[in-house]
């Protein structure tokens, strides 16, 4: 009886100093462990959403709140509504039967599978520099989410530009097919920028102006312009006035496209939801070679500012934009413009403040804003709307203030300007 006892007990320590090598052991270490990799299928899945987040497809094909890539979004143009469509997996309302050549042809020249044209509104213009081996990525992507059976709706277009025959002309006048192609003598990484920002990333559709046609010259390319209906100002990526990059560090840029607040600046408005819905997602690597390839983007004027225009002011409305801005503003931004970085931006040299439009500062003052919450950014600072606080003169008065003050060579704002805008704002 006791000689089984001893041999249960040896039996039992040795499962005890099993249990603990198993325990110490790291898991490279343990015994019979496969590394696993994905599968080639998975692999292709996740590029592709990883590309059609640089795309920000999200933002367009889904309705707030709604099931994502189910389309239904109303898209607000000069010519009435389009309604985006359901590019989820279903058979009957989606693109379940579709084919990757399709997907590709419709990326690649703005023809949907049965023959129709696109409107402009979905940026083939750009999205026909992705290469196919991308567009298959993404396909395989949009084919993994879950179907959603939700039919599109018609367009609202008014005569004659709900004809898609017009389409021919403007195609004619303002698209150019073809992929991208990597310029030899630039490196790997501004190439790999500019394929993000001028295909997938479609940057120059809203940084270029836009005529009564819907159309843009690739010679005005990032120029900077409205934002067609949105009521807001895409600065010039390509002068010293404006938003020119030229003189940023590439850590600042990519902290701008990638976390939404740096050192030189804040997002605000439609480039906080760009941020947010995509270039959040992008990997440090991807983020610092766009940086790299907008920072090297030509600079077309790079003229000193002008001299400030404060002793143009009338000294009453400057005044009563001093006395705004030391009750509103200043507790933030300081008594003297400048700001606490990254958290409250500059105002002193502030070139978002100065530009020749004053729409987007005037609009920041009516409407607040905050910069998007990203990963790298969860909390972000934000600014109160002082609509319901300040009347059109005060608006007015304080936007001048800190467009002329600290040596800023903005000009003088309206309350007739502030007024058009104020109009615009939700009841």
């Amino acid at each position: 009886m006791r000689k089984g006892l001893h041999i249960l007990f040896a039996l039992l320590l040795l499962a005890l100093v099993a249990l603990a090598a198993l325990y110490f052991l790291s898991p490279g270490q343990l015994p019979h462990q496969k590394k696993t990799e994905p599968s080639a299928s998975t692999q292709l899945i996740n590029k592709g959403e990883y590309l059609a987040r640089a795309g920000d497809c999200v933002a367009c094909h889904t309705v707030p709140n709604g099931p994502v890539f189910a389309g239904g979004r109303a898209m607000a143009t000069p010519f009435g509504n389009l309604y985006v469509p359901n590019i989820t997996p279903d058979d009957d309302t989606g693109i379940g039967l579709w084919t990757p050549d399709e997907f590709y042809r419709m990326m690649h020249t703005g023809v949907s599978r049965d023959g129709t044209l696109l409107y402009p509104a979905m940026p083939f213009a750009s999205y026909t520099q992705v290469t196919r081996a991308d567009s298959d990525a993404i396909f395989a992507y949009l084919m993994s989410v879950p179907p959603v059976k939700q039919k599109n709706r018609e367009h609202e277009l008014r005569f004659p530009f709900n004809n898609r025959e017009l389409l021919i002309g403007w195609r004619t006048l303002y698209f150019k097919q073809g992929e991208f192609q990597p310029d030899p003598a630039q490196t790997a990484q501004w190439n790999r920028g500019a394929y993000l920002v001028k295909g997938l990333g479609h940057c120059a559709m809203c940084h270029t102006a836009v005529n009564a046609l819907g159309g843009s010259s690739e010679s005005k390319a990032f120029e900077g312009g409205m934002i067609p209906n949105q009521n807001w100002y895409a600065p010039s990526l390509t002068s010293n006035r404006e938003a020119g990059l030229g003189d940023w560090e590439i850590a600042d840029i990519a902290d701008l496209l990638q976390v939404g607040v740096s050192q030189r600046g804040t997002v605000y408005g439609p480039m906080a939801e760009v941020v947010y819905n995509s270039l959040q997602y992008m990997t440090d690597e991807d983020a610092k070679a766009m940086a790299v390839y907008l920072k090297a983007l030509p600079q077309k004027d790079d003229t000193a500012p002008p001299t400030s225009q404060a002793r143009l002011v009338d000294p009453e409305v400057m005044e009563t934009g001093r006395r705004v801005y030391v009750a509103q503003c200043a507790m933030c931004h300081g008594g003297e413009g400048g700001g606490q970085p990254p958290s409250f931006p500059i105002l002193a040299g502030n070139r978002s403040i100065t530009m020749a439009t004053p729409v987007n500062p005037i609009r920041m003052v009516l409407n607040g804003g905050y910069p998007p919450g990203t990963q790298k950014n969860p909390r972000p600072h934000g600014m109160p709307p002082f609509s319901h606080l300040l009347n059109d003169d005060e608006v007015a008065a304080v936007v001048t203030y800190i467009r002329v003050t600290w040596g800023n060579g903005g000009t003088p704002v309206s309350a007739t300007q502030v007024n058009d805008l104020r109009k615009l704002l939700p009841e």
